[in-house]
């Protein structure tokens, strides 16, 4: 059976100038994240990090992706999700603690385009299992960004993540996924984390393609509550979490980090 080519509705496909300024953005994010990596210790509170990316976006004159986005609203210019949070925390004053892990996600606009990526950072001395789940993690989004070249396909994606995640036994979230971007932080196509039919299936990476891709995993289940918050999802089982992303481009030369610092050229 022959396998679907037509592009799906909605998704878009970018010209060179437009990458190009989306570049500009996910630069803007990069500077961010080291930023605030940088600042990431037992004592301080996520509250700070957020003030350190509100420095960045107007030290750029870049606006932020996140604030005010979704109902309610996000309060901040950042997503801290410290220890059991995955996703989607609220900075706040609680102040970082020994041992825990912190996922810092952070987007900026520029002329009307966006960056988005996410790193996660040891607090001080993690106990080896926790810094495993984080090396493995991010070893995940690096085989997942490899494949997004032409002529591949969007199972690749989650094909990849799976093959570094699955064997090692951590939960891998199924229901927060990647996603296309430009114009608008979330666009088409959803990018999962898994590829239930094993790679060579779903939409053609196209040149001009924008994604941004997230494997998120556990230590434990990969069952997840979302707090009274409205917006910060946990592990079921409250044990530790990791999430790393980045935004790539499809180009004819293969896949362009448009978040990293040298476009990938080190991990690619």
């Amino acid at each position: 059976m022959g396998l679907r080519t037509r592009r799906p509705r909605g998704v878009t496909v970018k010209t060179s100038a437009q990458i190009a300024t989306m570049r500009r953005a996910g630069l803007v994010v990069a500077e961010a994240l080291e930023r605030m990596t940088e600042a990431v210790r037992p004592g301080v509170t996520t509250a700070h990090l957020d003030q350190i990316a509100r420095a960045v976006l107007a030290d750029h004159g870049a606006s932020s992706s996140f604030l005010g986005y979704g109902d309610p609203g996000f309060p901040a210019v950042i997503c801290a999700s410290v220890g059991a949070a995955v996703v989607h925390g609220i900075p706040n004053e609680r102040r970082l603690e020994e041992g825990e892990l912190c996922s810092i996600d952070f987007g900026a606009i520029i002329d009307g385009w966006h960056g988005d990526a996410a790193v996660t950072v040891p607090v001080g001395s993690c106990a080896p299992e926790v810094l495993e789940l984080n090396r493995v993690t991010e070893q995940s989004l690096w085989a997942a960004l490899r494949v997004v070249r032409p002529g591949g396909r969007l199972s690749d994606i989650g094909a990849a993540i799976e093959a570094v995640v699955r064997p090692r036994g951590y939960g891998l979230l199924e229901d927060y996924t990647g996603h296309g971007i430009g114009t608008s932080m979330h666009e088409p196509p959803y990018v999962p984390n898994v590829a239930p039919k094993g790679p060579g299936h779903g939409m053609a990476l196209e040149v001009g393609v924008v994604l941004a891709v997230e494997p998120m995993a556990t230590l434990g289940t990969a069952a997840v509550d979302v707090l009274a918050d409205d917006w910060t999802v946990v592990t079921a089982d409250r044990r530790q979490a990791a999430h790393w992303e980045h935004t790539v481009a499809v180009t004819p030369d293969g896949p362009w980090v448009l978040t990293a610092r040298d476009g990938g050229a080190s991990r690619l």
